[in-house]
């Protein structure tokens, strides 16, 4: 039996170790149970402040977003007052072996409800003022990677950049804040107009929305400081941007993406509290080490020549060069019309006439089906190429392959499958026996579905190349000039379209692909504008 000191002292102690089964005992243990379920309504209806507490804790469990909390109390003491003092451990745990625990000290109040558990911030962290909560953050390590080019200089990397939203519910007047937006966004941002930015609003139904993103050299230039006009705030950050502000291409999802990845794997954690008006204080948390830089195949001057030549036509093209020994992939580009379309490399598109020589070569050296499929994806074609760094849709396979005499009905070919074929042709002329699959990353294989690359039929090579010169020489390429050497395929899916051009010469294979009405002139006018930029 337990003697317990009585009305000599203002607190009294009437019960202490041992009360698992009091009534203040049981009132803690009830709070802790609401606490590891996360059940803010529950823990708050068991405090003296259900509504600071809802606060509190709804805040704190939306920041922490724990896997699990495991809240026990380690002890509590009863007093003759009718109050109770009682201990809580609470461990927040996340995968990958993440956990922060707090030991905290409570009391407990009877009230005329019953026991309840005193409310007070620190509950939840020693010391945590009133307003606080706990949260946990992602840390990215610095410096950030950045994406390089084949030569070594900065291809993409990250810079501080200004995220300009708009919140219709910080404005009585929405459209005359959306037209001095767009009147201070003029001088750099013109296509950023106040049906733009409405249209953007209304794709947000109506809640905060961001209506342009601008580098820090970009913002001196804006007719007026956007953070003056109501409802419009400018939100600081990093984003990966292209070093040089000439270039665009559509690698660039497929890269971020990349990079965002080896971002991810060397994130760190950290647990903070925080307080209004106070600077986020650390309690917990790693960082891993930076990233190591991307190292592309791209060529930066390349890449211009690609962009340039793809604007040259108004339907929808796209371009792409590769190194024609290696299969490296040294640039991409396309025109607006085609980035509306959504047009990647590693989607299939119907072939049409343009493998038509490369199925008559292969019509007449295989004698099976096997072997004219086996022939096929030698050359590269009727596989899929997971290329890292280039975006991947969920999209088809990258060819149909239903032999008729060894003719495929229907091909379909991705930009990476007819890059593959041209440098498969390039590395048999070159003394080469194997194919290879066309990459971005340098370090980072390819990943090939849907057949094998292997070694090539060198009579098949032979016949494709020839056809290839005849197509260049008095075809339908004979007009390009400024491609030394140039063997080509070209060819439409009928007068709607597609229309491709697959050509090798000097060192490199470039593929074009466009669409709609004359897609195969189109084709044709934007290889004639590389190469003479080239």
């Amino acid at each position: 039996m337990v003697l317990c000191l009585s009305a000599v002292l203002t607190l009294a102690l009437v019960a202490c170790g041992g009360g698992e089964t009091s009534a203040p005992a049981k009132a803690a243990q009830a709070f802790a149970r609401a606490m590891s379920g996360q059940d803010v309504a529950a823990a708050s209806d068991l405090t003296t402040s259900p509504s600071q507490a809802a606060e509190t804790l709804g805040e704190t469990f939306a920041g922490m977003h724990a896997r699990t909390v495991d809240a026990q109390v380690l002890d509590t003491v009863e007093y003759s007052d009718g109050t109770a003092s009682f201990v809580l451990r609470t461990r927040w745990s996340w995968p990958d072996d993440r956990e922060f625990t707090t030991k905290t000290n409570g009391s407990i109040r009877r009230l005329e409800s019953g026991w309840r558990v005193q409310w007070d911030p620190a509950l939840l962290n020693t010391g945590m003022p009133v307003g606080g909560r706990l949260q946990l953050i992602r840390t990215d390590a610095t410096p950030a990677p950045t994406v390089r080019s084949a030569s070594g200089k900065a291809f993409m990397q990250m810079q501080p950049v200004n995220e300009i939203m708009i919140n219709p519910a910080a404005t009585r007047n929405l459209q005359r804040s959306v037209n001095a937006l767009a009147a201070a966004l003029k001088p750099i941002a013109p296509l950023i107009t106040a049906k733009v930015i409405n249209d953007k609003i209304a794709d947000a139904n109506g809640g905060q929305t961001l209506a342009v993103t601008l580098r820090d050299p970009d913002m001196k230039v804006l007719a007026a400081d956007p953070e003056r006009i109501a409802g419009v705030t400018v939100v600081k950050t990093g984003m990966l941007v292209m070093s040089d502000r000439r270039i665009s291409t559509p690698l660039a999802t497929g890269l971020t993406n990349y990079w965002q990845a080896v971002r991810d794997a060397t994130a760190g954690w950290q647990v903070q509290q925080a307080a209004p008006g106070e600077a986020p204080q650390r309690l917990a948390g790693e960082q891993g080490r930076p990233g190591p830089d991307i190292m592309t195949t791209v060529n930066q001057q390349e890449q211009l020549a690609l962009g340039d030549a793809a604007v040259e036509v108004a339907q929808p093209a796209t371009i792409m060069s590769f190194d024609a020994k290696s299969g490296a992939i040294l640039g991409m580009a396309q025109n607006s019309a085609a980035g509306d379309k959504r047009i990647l490399a590693d989607v299939a598109y119907p072939a049409g006439s343009t493998l038509d020589p490369v199925f008559d070569a292969i019509d007449k050296n295989a004698k099976t089906k096997d072997a004219a499929t086996g022939q096929m994806q030698h050359l590269g074609l009727g596989l899929t190429f997971a290329v890292p760094g280039v975006a991947a849709p969920e999209g088809e396979p990258s060819g149909s392959i239903q032999a008729a005499s060894f003719r495929p009905q229907n091909f379909t070919a991705t930009m990476l499958n007819m890059g593959a074929l041209g440098v498969a042709v390039a590395r048999s002329l070159d003394g080469g026996s194997d194919s290879v699959a066309p990459y971005l990353i340098k370090g980072s294989p390819t990943k090939v579905t849907g057949g094998k690359l292997g070694a090539m039929n060198d009579q098949t090579v032979r016949r494709i190349a020839a056809a290839m010169a005849t197509t260049a020489r008095s075809g339908d390429a004979s007009d390009i000039s400024g491609a030394p050497g140039l063997r080509a395929l070209v060819g439409t899916n009928g007068p709607e379209g597609p229309g491709w051009f697959v050509g090798i010469s000097g060192g490199k294979v470039l593929v074009v692909y466009c669409e709609d009405a004359r897609s195969g002139t189109a084709a044709l006018q934007v290889a004639q504008k590389y190469y003479r930029l080239t």
